[in-house]
C-alpha cells in the first residue's frame, strides 16, 4: 500500500472535523482571547484553516521561507468571517488533498526545509510535514478553538468522541 493511501482517510477525517469546529466560531467576536498571551480567537481560526496549505506547499516545493530576506513575510489568515474562514479552510483542504493523493512514496521521502530569514528551521522528509507540521499541529489548534468555543457558550462539536454537546453515538 502507497503511503498516502494509508494517510487520505486519517487526513479527511481531521479536516471534516476542523470544519465542523470552524463552521462554530462566533462571528461578533475575532478579537476574543482568554489571555493577554493568547492569539486572538479571528487569528486562531484563521491558523486553523491555513494549516492545511503546508501539505500542497511541502509536496509542491523543496522548501519555504516564511520570513525572506528583503521581502513582506507570508501575511497570517485572519478571519473576516465565516463565510471567508471557510473558504480558505476548503480551497487549502482541496488543494492538499489532491496534492497528497497524487503523491508517491518517493515524494514523500524527499526533504522539505522550512525557512526564516534565509535560516534553516528545520529539514524533515515530506511525509513528517504533513503529518507533523500540517495535521498534528492543525489538531492542536483545533483543541484549543473548542475550548475557545466552551468559553463563549458555543456548542462544541464532537472530536473524537462526544462533547457534552454533541452526541454521535446516541
Amino acid at each position: 500500500m502507497a503511503i498516502r493511501d494509508a494517510l487520505l482517510p486519517e487526513f479527511d477525517q481531521e479536516m471534516a472535523t476542523t470544519r465542523k469546529t470552524l463552521e462554530r466560531v462566533p462571528e461578533g467576536k475575532p478579537d476574543w482571547k482568554p489571555h493577554d498571551k493568547s492569539m486572538t480567537m479571528g487569528r486562531l481560526a484563521g491558523h486553523c484553516a491555513e494549516l492545511p496549505s503546508f501539505v500542497s506547499m511541502a509536496l509542491g516545493t523543496e522548501s519555504f521561507d516564511f520570513r525572506p530576506p528583503g521581502a513582506p513575510p507570508r501575511p497570517p489568515v485572519v478571519m473576516s468571517s465565516r463565510q471567508q474562514l471557510l473558504e480558505v479552510f476548503d480551497k487549502n483542504v482541496s488543494a492538499a488533498r489532491e496534492a497528497l493523493s497524487k503523491a508517491s512514496d518517493e515524494d514523500l521521502m524527499k526533504t522539505w526545509t522550512l525557512l526564516a530569514d534565509g535560516k534553516k528551521l528545520m529539514s524533515m522528509p515530506r511525509i513528517a510535514v504533513v503529518r507533523g507540521f500540517a495535521i498534528n499541529h492543525g489538531i492542536h489548534h483545533r483543541g484549543q478553538l473548542s475550548v475557545y468555543l466552551r468559553l463563549n457558550n458555543v456548542p462544541v462539536p464532537s472530536i473524537y468522541g462526544p462533547s457534552a454537546d454533541e452526541n454521535p453515538f446516541a
